[in-house]
Order: structure tokens, then C-alpha cells, then sequence
């Protein structure tokens, strides 16, 4: 039991829907230590969405809207943080969500899916033998996609995705969206847009951003999405982090 006054309930909570997400089977123990990188970099923000992350995820939800098949990719982590949200999330973009995992096993993916229905979801690919399509020139068990999914995506939302299957997206000439706390990984730094954003933040800002944008003309999301720098973005992300660390610094300030 945490107790309603401890200085670090929301991160604890958020520490025990993976370890819940790991007892049913869904979670495996690498997404564990995967969270606890995440949250190092989370410290190093302030633990809050930064203006560099708010304008990432306004040019993704853009993205996402007027794209022709955009798909949500969900792993065993986003499905035990973030499940309503992918949900909501994908109903107001319109994007089809599939389960894609690194460690997979067909229990797994069953697993996985089921929470997401119990959330809300209609129709969610790439279990079992509807991952049938394969990426090219990926050789993890993340090469296996839906064909219906994000084998033809032309848009790809990637929240905590890995490097190398983020680059072979981009390779296949998709628009990959990632959420990533670290600034500096191979994620961060081959995807069209990337978060630097915790996800529980990061996609209920998204859905937020999808009932606001949706209303604006397609061109104007469309310049949305182009005035967006992906490269300079994290180059802010790196500045503010510095900056708050040398401020810090000179107060005597612990994180």
C-alpha cells in the first residue's frame, strides 16, 4: 500500500501497473529494467512534458490525422501504462492499433490484446497469423507485422520502440513517431518525430491534441507537420536538460 502523502506516489503507482502487467504475463522483465533507464532521463526533465514535447506531440497528433493508414504499434509496457489511452487515442485519429513485441510468444500477443479490448478496442492486429508480413532487413521478432497494419502504414506511432526496427520503418519510407525519454538513442534519433516525454504523459496529451486539432483544415496540419525539426527539437531537449542541471547545480539543488 502507498501511502496518499509518499513524495513519490506517481511514480510508484506507475512502477506497480508493470509489475501488475508482469505477474499476468504481458510484461516481460527487460520492459522493467527498460523503465527504470526511462525513468533516470524523466528525473533529468523535471518530470514534466516540456515545451519541446508539447510541440512534438502537437506535429505527431497532426500527423497521425492526415495520414492515409496510420497505426498504433503496442508493446507489453504501453499496453500496461497506457492502454485507455491508445485506445481513445486511435479513435480520434483513426489509426489501427497492432501489438508488435520484441520477446513474443502467441501468449504474449493474446495478452496483450485482451487489454486492450478490455479498454475499448474493436479490432486489434497483428496476432498470431495476422503477423505475417515481414519488415525488411530486420532480423528480431519485431520484423513480424500485420499486413493490414504496419507493413502498408503509411504513418507508424511507435511508443517505446527500439532502434532497429525504428530505422528499418524509415527505410520502408514510413513516418515514425516514437516516444523516448532518452534524447540521445537510436529511437530518438531515426524517427520522424520523437516524444521526449514520459508515456503516461505523452499520449493523454495526444488524445487532448487530437480533439483540439482535428477540427483544423487539412493544410493547416499539414504545415503543422512540416514546420517540425526533428534534429533541432532534440537539440533543445539537450540544451534544457543541460541548463536546468547547471542551475541546479549553482543552487545546491539535489534532484
Amino acid at each position: 500500500m502507498i501511502p496518499p502523502n509518499h513524495p513519490r506516489r506517481e511514480s510508484l503507482l506507475v512502477r506497480e501497473r508493470l509489475v501488475e502487467g508482469f505477474r499476468e504475463g504481458y510484461v516481460v522483465p527487460q520492459g522493467l529494467i527498460a523503465h527504470g533507464r526511462g525513468e533516470c532521463f524523466d528525473y533529468l526533465l523535471g518530470e514534466a512534458t516540456v515545451e519541446e514535447a508539447w510541440e512534438a506531440e502537437r506535429a505527431a497528433v497532426a500527423a497521425l490525422l492526415t495520414a492515409k493508414r496510420p497505426v498504433i504499434s503496442v508493446n507489453g509496457n504501453v499496453a500496461a501504462l497506457v492502454p485507455e489511452g491508445v485506445v481513445q487515442l486511435a479513435r480520434a485519429t483513426g489509426a489501427a492499433v497492432e501489438v508488435n513485441l520484441f520477446y513474443r510468444t502467441r501468449e504474449r500477443e493474446e495478452l496483450i490484446a485482451e487489454v486492450l479490448r478490455r479498454h475499448g478496442a474493436e479490432e486489434v492486429l497483428g496476432v498470431g497469423d495476422d503477423a505475417s508480413c515481414t519488415i525488411p532487413e530486420l532480423f528480431s521478432e519485431r520484423r513480424r507485422v500485420s499486413c493490414r497494419g504496419i507493413y502498408v502504414a503509411d504513418v507508424v506511432f511507435v511508443p517505446l520502440e527500439d532502434g532497429d526496427r525504428t530505422e528499418a520503418l524509415r527505410k520502408m519510407g514510413k513516418f515514425v513517431i516514437a516516444v523516448d525519454l532518452n534524447p540521445l538513442s537510436r529511437t530518438a534519433r531515426a524517427a520522424s518525430i520523437t516524444i521526449v516525454d514520459n508515456v503516461v504523459r505523452a499520449v493523454p496529451n495526444m488524445v487532448k491534441l487530437a480533439e483540439e486539432l482535428k477540427a483544423l483544415p487539412r493544410e493547416e496540419l499539414e504545415a503543422i507537420v512540416k514546420r517540425f525539426n526533428n534534429d533541432e527539437n532534440l537539440r533543445r531537449v539537450l540544451r534544457r536538460i543541460s541548463q536546468r542541471l547547471v542551475e541546479l547545480a549553482e543552487r545546491g539543488v539535489a534532484l
